[in-house]
């Protein structure tokens, strides 16, 4: 018998709120040290809604800018605060914990973050 995936949280859960800024605020960190430019926060309400669109969930637009507007809050202190290196590394660490088998003490205590930001907004 093969071990069942967890069921997938509702766009709407805290756990997915926490999530989508986790994955938007690792897209945004890679797109600046990509290309030096940051999504605006359309850009990122619109790859909230191609992500839940993949399972078939959805948020409300003003839901959507919101979860944008902290990752993007949360990727610029991020990228203000740290060397073009250890942003380079925290970038992909974020990307590679969007895999759920890899493992990250970095990657954890920015979904903490990620967490917290959900509390005091």
């Amino acid at each position: 018998m093969s071990p069942q995936a967890p069921p997938i949280p509702a766009a709407d859960s805290r756990a997915m709120r926490a999530a989508l800024i986790f994955a938007l605020t690792a897209e945004r960190l890679s797109i600046f040290y990509e290309h030096g430019q940051w999504l605006t926060e359309a850009q990122g309400a619109s790859i909230v809604a191609d992500w839940l669109a993949r399972s078939e969930r959805s948020l409300p637009l003003a839901d959507r800018r919101q979860l944008s507007a902290l990752s993007d809050g949360l990727a610029r202190q991020i990228a203000g605060s740290l060397s073009r290196e250890a942003g380079l590394y925290t970038a992909h660490e974020m990307m590679e914990a969007l895999d759920p088998n890899h493992d990250s003490d970095l990657a954890r205590s920015m979904m903490e973050e990620c967490t917290r930001l959900l509390d005091t907004d």
